[in-house]
C-alpha cells in the first residue's frame, strides 16, 4: 500500500513488509509515519495509489498490519484534535489520515469478520499518557468519531479563529464553546462568518470520512427489523458528542443558506470554482444519514408540537435519543421555518431556472438529497409541516417536484426519484390546506412537455399525473394508487378545473374502465373507485365552479353507463380478456386535446445506455401507507377505525375496495373472501370469476353521477335542439348557472387518506438514500467495486 510514499522516501522494502505476513510493530513510528507525513496528496491521489486489490490482499494476508494502520491513523486524528492542529504539518497529517481511512473503511465493512474491528478496544496500544486505561476503554470507532467532531470545530483549520493574537495564546480546543463557531447564519445563529475556501475544503474532507464511517449500513442486507440501528450514527448523534448541536445547526444552515447562482452574474460559475458546493452536498448527505430514524416504532418526537423547551434544556429531551432527530423536531420559531423553507425551495427550483443565456446559472445536482431532507423535516417536525401548508410557499416546493416527476418518468434509473416525489405529495395532500393552496392560478411557466393550459396549480398536478400514467415506463405502475390517492385527497377543495385537466381525468377513467384492464389484475378496479371518488367529491362539494368537469362528464357519459352495465358472466369476462391481446393499450393513447407543449420543454428522455442504477426495496401498498380520516363539518379530522367503514346505505365503497393490496399482488393478509371469489389455477395464475366481479361492481359509487346525468343531459340536449347549438361556450354558460341543490344524494363525508409512518417506508428510504449517496460520490469513487449488500447495482 505504501507505494505512494516509498517512491518519495526511497525505502521500497516497506511495501513488501506491509503486505507480507510479518507484522510491523505499532511502535515503529518511522515505518507508519511514511503513510501520512511529509506528503501533500489529494484524496484522488490516495484512491489512485492505493488499489482495491492491494487493500484486500493486506486484509487477507497481513491482518495485523491493516489493524495497526487503522489504529495508528485514528491515533493521529485524535492527536490532531487534542493539539488543535496549529501547524501546517499537523494539518497535513490529519488530512492524509482522513483520506487514507476514507479509502480503507469500505473494505473493512465489506468483510463480516472485520466489521466488529472498530468497535473493539485495541489492547496494549496506549499512548503513554497517565489515563491510559481510561482512554483504552473507548472502542476505536468512538475515538475516531469524537476526533472528527472536534476537528470540525478546530480554529484556523475548519473554523475562523476568534483570537487575533499569536500562536502562544491559541485557543484550547477543549475550552472553546463550539456553539460560537457554527459555520453559517440561519437557525439559532445570527452571525455569518467570513467565507474561507480552505476551511470549506477541510470540512468537506472530514465530512467525507464521516459519511464513509456511517456507510457500514450499505454492507448489511435490507431488513425490516427496526432495531437494526447504525451504531456509528447512534454514537455520533448521542450526548457523548459534545458538538452535536452546533454540528447539526452548521450542516442545516450551510445547506439552507447556499445560493448557487451567487451574485446573479451570468456564467460566474465558469469563472471561478465554487468551494461551497462540494461542502453543501457533503453536508446534505451527512444530514440525511444522521436523520435515518424509524419514527413508526417510537413515540414520534413531539408530534403535537407541545414541547416548549429549547434544545439546550437540562431536562431529559423528549423523543428519540438521536440528538439530530431531536433537535430537528424541536425547531419552532417562524423565522427559522421561513429560512429553511426558502432555502430548500430555492435549491429545488434551481434546475428549473431558465434564463435567456443557456448554462448561465450553475445547476445543482443534489436535488434528491434535498427531497429526502424535506421529507424528514415534515415527518419529524409537524409544526414545520403546518407552517409549509399555511403559506403559499408550499407551491414553490410543489412545482419543482412536478417538474422532476415529469422529467424522470421515462427514465428507469430515476424510479427512486419518482417515488420520493410522490411520497412527499401524498404526505402534503393529507392536510386540507394543501388542497386549498392548489387553487392559486399557475402563472410561472416552467418548461415542461405537457399541454399548454390556463388554470391553477391543481390543473398542473392533474395534467402531470396523467402524463406519468399514460407515458411513463412499466415500473411506475405501483405508483398509480398513490397518484390517484393524492388527487382524491385534494378533490373536495378544487374550485374550478380547466377543460384540459377535466378531460385528462375522464381519459384516465375511460382507460381504467375497459373490461380487459378491469379483469386482468386483482386490484385494477381500485383505480376506478379512486376516480369515481374524485368526481363525487367535486360534484358534491365544488359543483358551482366546475362547469368544465360537469361538461366533460356529460360528453363522456357512455363511460359511466358502461361501468354500471359491466357484464359479470364468465363468457363476457373471457371475451374482455381476449380483447387485451388484440387492442393496443388504451392508456398510452393520447388525447386530441394535447396540442402544443409548453415553450422550451424537452420530452422526458430515458437514461443514457450504461447509466448505473441501484435497486430499491418494494414499497408498502396504499392501505399500509395511509390511514383514513374523516373530515367533519368544522374542518377537523378524526381517524377512522377500519371496521367502522362498512358500506353506507347509499353504497359508498368500503375501505377494502378502494384500498387494496400492494401492486405486487402479495398482501400480507390476503382477505378470505377474496380467495373464495377468485379462483387460482394450478399454475398459481389468478383468474377473475363472476362472483369476484359482482363483489365490487355492486359497490361502485355511481349514484351521484347517474343522478347528475339524469337531470342535466335532457336539459343540455334541449338547448342544443332549441338553439341549433354546436358551440361549447353556450352549454358551459348554461352549466355555470345551473344548480343541483336538492337533486343529488346526501353528500357523503369527505374521506382523506393520510400518510402514516411504518417500518416498510423507513426501510425504503434507507435503501433509496444510500443508493443516491453511492451513485453521487464518484470523485473519488468511495464505494465503487466494493461488495455492498443493501441494494444491487445494475446498468441500464
Amino acid at each position: 500500500i505504501s507505494d505512494v510514499w516509498t517512491s518519495q522516501n526511497g525505502s521500497s522494502a516497506s511495501v513488501t513488509v506491509f503486505v507480507s505476513p510479518q507484522p510491523v510493530e505499532a511502535t515503529d513510528d518511522a515505518f507508519w509515519d511514511q503513510f501520512w507525513a511529509d506528503t501533500a496528496t489529494s484524496v484522488q491521489d490516495v484512491f489512485a495509489l492505493v488499489p482495491a486489490a492491494e487493500i484486500r490482499a493486506v486484509r487477507e494476508e497481513s491482518p495485523s498490519n491493516l489493524a495497526t494502520l487503522c489504529y495508528k491513523a485514528v491515533e493521529k486524528l485524535v492527536q490532531g484534535a487534542e493539539s488543535g492542529c496549529h501547524t501546517e504539518k499537523e494539518r497535513q497529517i490529519v488530512l492524509n489520515c482522513c483520506r487514507l481511512l476514507t479509502r480503507i473503511l469500505p473494505y473493512i465493512f465489506e468483510d463480516p469478520d472485520w466489521r466488529g474491528f472498530f468497535w473493539s478496544t485495541v489492547p496494549g496500544a496506549g499512548r503513554g499518557g497517565g489515563d491510559e486505561d481510561d482512554e483504552n476503554a473507548r472502542p476505536l470507532a468512538e475515538s475516531l468519531l469524537l476526533a472528527v467532531a472536534d476537528l470540525l470545530f478546530c480554529p484556523d483549520f475548519t473554523v475562523q479563529s476568534h483570537r487575533r493574537s499569536t500562536v502562544d495564546t491559541a485557543e484550547d480546543i477543549h475550552s472553546i464553546d463550539s456553539c460560537e463557531y457554527i459555520w453559517e447564519a440561519g437557525v439559532g445563529f445570527a452571525h455569518s462568518p467570513q467565507p474561507n475556501y480552505i476551511h470549506d475544503l477541510n470540512r468537506t474532507e472530514l465530512l467525507k470520512l464521516l459519511l464513509t464511517c456511517f456507510s457500514e449500513a450499505m454492507y448489511l442486507p435490507p431488513s425490516s427489523d427496526s432495531s437494526n440501528a447504525n451504531p456509528w450514527v447512534q454514537f455520533f448523534c448521542s450526548t457523548e458528542n459534545r458538538h452535536a448541536l452546533p454540528l447539526f445547526t452548521s450542516l442545516l444552515n450551510v445547506v439552507c443558506a447556499y445560493d448557487p447562482v451567487g451574485y446573479g452574474i451570468p456564467y460566474n460559475h465558469l469563472l471561478f470554482s465554487d468551494y461551497r458546493e462540494p461542502l453543501v452536498e457533503e453536508a446534505a448527505q451527512v444530514l440525511i444519514v444522521t436523520l435515518d430514524y424509524d419514527s413508526s416504532t417510537s413515540s414520534s418526537p413531539t408530534v403535537d408540537g407541545t414541547t416548549t423547551g429549547t434544545a439546550m434544556d437540562d431536562v431529559d429531551p423528549p423523543g428519540p435519543d438521536n440528538l439530530f432527530v431531536n433537535y430537528l423536531s424541536r425547531i419552532h420559531r417562524e423565522e427559522d421555518f421561513q429560512f429553511i423553507l426558502k432555502g430548500v425551495a430555492r435549491l429545488l427550483s434551481n434546475p428549473l431556472v431558465q434564463t435567456y443565456l443557456p448554462n448561465s446559472a450553475k445547476k445543482i445536482q443534489f436535488h434528491q438529497e434535498l427531497l429526502v431532507l424535506f421529507w424528514k423535516l415534515c415527518d419529524f417536525n409537524k409544526k414545520f409541516l403546518f407552517f409549509v401548508l399555511k403559506s403559499s410557499d408550499v407551491l414553490d416546493i410543489l412545482v419543482p417536484i412536478l417538474y422532476f416527476l415529469n422529467d424522470a418518468r421515462a427514465d428507469q434509473s430515476r424510479v427512486g426519484l419518482m417515488h420520493i416525489g410522490v411520497f412527499i405529495l401524498l404526505l402534503l395532500s393529507g392536510e386540507r390546506n394543501f388542497g386549498v393552496r392548489l387553487n392559486k392560478p399557475y402563472s410561472v411557466r416552467v418548461p415542461m412537455d405537457i399541454p399548454v393550459f390556463t388554470g391553477t396549480h391543481a390543473d398542473l398536478l392533474i395534467i402531470v399525473f396523467h402524463k406519468i400514467i399514460t407515458s411513463g415506463h412499466q415500473r411506475l405502475q405501483p405508483l398509480f394508487d398513490c397518484l390517484l390517492t393524492i388527487v382524491v385527497n385534494v378533490s373536495p377543495y378544487l374550485k374550478s378545473l380547466s377543460m384540459v385537466a377535466a378531460n385528462k381525468l375522464l381519459h384516465l377513467l375511460e382507460a381504467f374502465s375497459t373490461t380487459w384492464f378491469l379483469f386482468s389484475a386483482v386490484q385494477n378496479h381500485h383505480l376506478v373507485f379512486f376516480l369515481l371518488e374524485v368526481f363525487n367529491n367535486i360534484i358534491q362539494y365544488q359543483f358551482d365552479g366546475n362547469s368544465n368537469l360537469v361538461y366533460a362528464v356529460i360528453r363522456k357519459r357512455n363511460v359511466f353507463h358502461q361501468l354500471a352495465n359491466l357484464p359479470t358472466d364468465s363468457q363476457s369476462i373471457q371475451k374482455g380478456l381476449q380483447r387485451k391481446k388484440k387492442t393496443p393499450e388504451p392508456i398510452s393513447r393520447t388525447n386530441s386535446q394535447d396540442g402544443v407543449s409548453m415553450e422550451g420543454s424537452r420530452p422526458a428522455a430515458p437514461a443514457e445506455p450504461g447509466t448505473l442504477k441501484t435497486s430499491l426495496v418494494a414499497t408498502p401498498g396504499i392501505d399500509k401507507l395511509t390511514e383514513k380520516s374523516q373530515v367533519s363539518e368544522d374542518g377537523t379530522m378524526r381517524s377512522l377505525e377500519p371496521e367502522s367503514l362498512q358500506p353506507s346505505p347509499e353504497g359508498n365503497p368500503p375501505s377494502a375496495v378502494s384500498d387494496g393490496e400492494p401492486w405486487s399482488g402479495e398482501a400480507s393478509h390476503p382477505r378470505r373472501d377474496r380467495r373464495r371469489l377468485s379462483s387460482a389455477s394450478s399454475s398459481g395464475q389468478w383468474t377473475p370469476t363472476p362472483d369476484w366481479v359482482m363483489s365490487w361492481k355492486s359497490k361502485l359509487p355511481l349514484q351521484t353521477i347517474m343522478r347528475l346525468l339524469q337531470v342535466l343531459v335532457p336539459q343540455v340536449e334541449k338547448i342544443c335542439i332549441d338553439k341549433g347549438l354546436t358551440d361549447e361556450s353556450e352549454i358551459l354558460k348554461f352549466l355555470q348557472h345551473g344548480t343541483l341543490v336538492g337533486l343529488l344524494p346526501v353528500p357523503h363525508p369527505i374521506l382523506i387518506r393520510k400518510y402514516q409512518a411504518n417500518s416498510g417506508t423507513a426501510m425504503w428510504f434507507r435503501t433509496y438514500m444510500w443508493g443516491v449517496i453511492y451513485l453521487r460520490n464518484v470523485d473519488p469513487p468511495i464505494w465503487y467495486d466494493t461488495d455492498v449488500k443493501l441494494f444491487e447495482i445494475q446498468r441500464v
